[in-house]
């Protein structure tokens, strides 16, 4: 029996690419139907979605342990564990817990010193960011548009990268909101705070930039006359793991700098 878990199934895409990243693919047994990083990954035995697993999938691949993500997931946990199964839930909201994450999954197979540098390479990386951000000539005011009806706003470590890649959102009140619905925003509030860009991300779903301009009133928000409506794609930004730390903040920053430069969308 190996000292650290060798079948691992993971129900988030987080974990997945985490393990990846560290050169552990070989532990992944299983993984989540959502998962589209690394695209490898998805040759593995899709066990579950995000609030539904399918345990006759689980038990066929034999883990030693089962990763998790969020409150969404206590039930599916609690079945898990009744089963028999060692289950670690990961709650990650903020960039902070999101570095301590992937050193906690690199500890739980023994190779934390890999995971450190992993994490500290994703800190070094940011703080570059930050200061190519800190250079810009203004930051935008943005909202980032995490769903579209009814409207919610960015989760925290949304509005951190925007932040971190030289914006300010423009519902700093609402971050530390876990719910979905707790970020609920009325449109005409949109409005009201006057956002210079509009980034969108829709999970499930393309996001609709026509959609977004055509909305009652919003043709005087800053953002729809002058065209900075943009989409993230969700796997890269509303994943609460390394692609949102790298590919996510990276186009966010690129579409920042794009609107404080005054650079045209046509």
């Amino acid at each position: 029996m190996s000292v650290y878990p060798s079948r691992i199934v993971c129900l988030t895409e987080e974990t997945t690419e985490t393990l990846y990243l560290l050169g552990e693919a070989d532990r992944v047994v299983g993984v989540s139907g959502y998962t589209v990083r690394p695209p490898e990954a998805r040759r593995k035995p899709r066990v579950s979605a995000f609030i539904h697993a399918h345990y006759d999938r689980i038990a066929a691949v034999e883990p030693d342990l089962i990763l998790g993500f969020s409150d969404l997931q206590a039930d599916i946990a609690s079945d898990l564990i009744k089963r028999g199964y060692p289950v670690f839930v990961f709650n990650q909201r903020s960039v902070v817990e999101i570095l301590q994450m992937i050193r906690v999954v690199g500890a739980l197979v023994g190779c934390g010193d890999r995971a450190d540098a992993l994490a500290t390479g994703f800190e070094i990386d940011l703080e570059g960011i930050r200061a190519s951000a800190a250079a810009l000539p203004s930051r935008p005011r943005v909202f980032f548009e995490e769903w579209d009806d009814p409207l919610i706003s960015g989760i925290r470590w949304v509005e951190e990268l925007v932040e971190i890649a030289g914006g300010d959102p423009i519902f700093p009140e609402l971050r530390d909101a876990k719910l979905g619905k707790e970020r609920i925003v009325p449109p005409d509030e949109v409005v009201r705070r006057q956002p210079d860009v509009i980034i969108a991300s829709w999970c499930g779903k393309p996001v609709r930039t026509l959609k977004i301009a055509a909305r009652a009133g919003w043709c005087d928000v800053p953002a729809v006359r002058s065209g900075h409506l943009y989409e993230i794609k969700s796997a890269h930004i509303l994943q609460p793991g390394p692609a949102a730390l790298t590919e996510g903040v990276r186009q966010l920053h690129q579409i920042i700098a794009r609107v404080a430069t005054g650079v045209s969308t046509g």
